[in-house]
């Protein structure tokens, strides 16, 4: 699969009618080389596009499109005249995606590792109920780290109440899924109008042999997993109960296999939405998501939307890039869809993962991730580290909720989901909820008290003298201002804008004690921080000695007396 990057962006697309959602793209996000998908405009055809090859064409929930090739040397300049046709309502880049694995070599080796037959493997599944001495180590034995009992899903009191339902069905949009394996047979989606291996849409629903689900990679109906992503992710969702293996969170689902992923482990832009489409004709309930990439596009959040718009909920892993989603986006958990959880990853010693990405705006919730043992193709079982393994145990646990409560408005789900997890300082800087997901409170609705200001006593108070940098600023600049509000109980601060070179430039958030609140760069419009216990809030500005941009501006703080 051959890649490019996306270099030039807003200049060439300044007149495009979706500009400023192409600003939202990622200059790094790689793309296959030459490929652009096209969006038809409502009574309109692919035929009117001109100087290109159509290799595809897709009819889907959220629209028709046409993934087409261009002998353009420029990407952006092929979008920009494609746009310009009035048949087009959209184009985009054909980016690529991949299963979410860890960089570091600790965690590639992780991925390797097998565990023999023979092992007692239940005992080893922290995630599920963590004794804090159970989490495996990286050949998959009984680890010597020590870890704090309790710290996991909640599971075992939770399967007091329910252990899942065959009338759940999960799509595990990935790599694909090992459908024979022994600990995952018996719990397989499968399409009993379908006959397998006949050639035949047996069914009629526009897929041929598509058994246990759809391989978007290569159009054709066998998912299997020849990678192992998609299968452990399956394991840790719903691997059967009792036989000796591992076990799912849900003991009884239905797992559907999508693949888009190919063996390698990447996949691109327009088999991820055909791969979604897929699920949200199948009206899957679920679809859980250990992947990402690309940078932001109009054609994965409206596949996402539309599957939101029927009911289905989805869960996407928050990145393994140890970065700050708020500030730089992960796709697809950054989109603002209403049925999407983003979740980042945990250790057995109830810390962040340090592999995983993180956003107190835009990650949701926190889940079990590293030194996960689970499935692999083949009837093995491995053990794998990542919020890619983080995502499926939070899948299994709405799966539990599901099972019990059917299917809610989405905004009801997430708020529970969040309002029921387990509170801790270690995430409540980190994620929406500041906690980790908890089984049995989510069925119970059992919501622990959190500690922190009350949401709705919060005032706005204007700085007399407003703190702002020159615009642009100076190069090697180091500027800073003390605010204190007296009586208040909590303050936070609220930044007007801010622009500066990501990554080199920052503008940070401190309390009376020097200790970091939040430290942010690159772009951002209306941000408020998280709150400080006490009056008094310091901000401080620097910038290294190369590329300058606009700037800063604080106008106001908000504060509880």
């Amino acid at each position: 699969m051959k890649s490019n990057k996306l270099c030039v962006l807003v200049g060439l697309l300044a007149l495009s009618p979706m500009a400023l959602a192409k600003e939202k793209m990622s200059v790094d996000a790689p793309f296959i080389a030459g490929e652009v998908l096209v969006k038809i405009r409502e009574g309109k055809s692919a035929a009117a596009l001109q100087g290109v090859q159509i290799k595809k064409e897709l009819n889907l929930l959220a629209g028709r499109f046409a993934l087409v090739t261009t002998a353009q040397k420029s990407v952006a300049v092929a979008i920009a005249e494609l746009e310009a046709n009035p048949a087009v309502e959209y184009a985009e880049p054909n980016f690529i995606y991949t299963a979410i694995n860890n960089t570091s070599n600790v965690e590639r080796m992780l991925a390797q590792s097998v565990v023999e037959q023979g092992d007692d493997r239940f005992g080893l599944l922290w995630g599920l109920a963590n004794t804090g001495k159970n989490e495996p180590d990286r050949n998959g034995a009984p680890g010597i780290e020590v870890g704090v009992a309790g710290v996991d899903v909640n599971a075992l009191k939770a399967w007091q109440i329910t252990k899942g339902s065959r009338d759940i069905t999960i799509a595990v949009i990935d790599t694909g899924v090992d459908y024979n394996h022994p600990d995952l047979a018996a719990n397989m989606w499968v399409n009993a109008g379908e006959v397998a291996g006949d050639g035949i849409d047996n069914d009629k629903n526009g897929y041929i042999d598509d058994v246990y689900g759809w391989n978007a990679a290569v159009d054709n109906g066998n998912p299997f997993d020849g990678h192992g992503h998609g299968t452990h992710c399956a394991g840790t969702i719903g691997a059967i109960h009792g036989n000796g293996g591992v076990a799912g969170v849900m003991a009884d689902v239905k797992i559907m296999a999508v693949k888009f992923l190919t063996d390698s482990g990447s996949g691109s832009l327009v088999d991820a939405i055909e791969a979604i489409d897929y699920a949200t004709k199948m009206d899957v309930d679920l679809m859980s998501n250990s992947w990402g990439g690309g940078g932001y596009t109009q054609a994965l959040f409206d596949s996402i939307k539309a599957a939101s718009d029927k009911g289905i909920v989805f869960v996407a892993a928050a990145g393994n890039s140890t970065s700050n989603n708020d500030i730089r986006a992960n796709y697809p958990s950054n989109y603002a869809t209403d049925n999407m959880i983003a979740v980042a990853a945990i250790t057995h010693q109830d810390q962040l993962a340090s592999f995983s990405s993180y956003g107190k705006r835009t990650v949701h919730i926190s889940a079990p991730g590293r030194n996960v043992l689970s499935t692999t193709p083949n009837n093995g079982y491995s053990v794998f580290s990542g919020t890619s393994m983080a995502t499926p145990h939070v899948s299994g646990v709405l799966g539990l909720y599901l099972a019990q409560e059917g299917r809610r408005p989405h905004a009801e789900t997430l708020e529970r989901l969040m309002a029921t997890s387990v509170p801790s300082s270690a995430y409540r800087r980190t994620t929406v909820s500041g906690g980790r997901a908890d089984a049995y409170n989510l069925l119970t609705n059992t919501r622990p008290a959190r500690q922190g200001p009350p949401a709705d006593q919060w005032q706005s108070e204007r700085i007399s003298d407003v703190f702002e940098s020159v615009h642009p600023y100076a190069n090697s600049s180091k500027l800073s201002r003390t605010i204190t509000v007296a009586g208040a109980k909590y303050i936070r601060v609220v930044v007007k804008k801010l622009e500066s070179e990501s990554g080199y430039d920052f503008l940070t958030v401190k309390d009376a004690s020097g200790a970091v609140i939040e430290k942010l760069s690159g772009k951002l419009e209306d941000f408020t921080s998280d709150y400080i216990q006490g009056e008094t809030a310091i901000i401080e500005f620097s910038s290294d000695s190369s590329q300058a941009a606009w700037g800063f501006l604080v106008e106001e703080v908000q504060v509880i007396r």
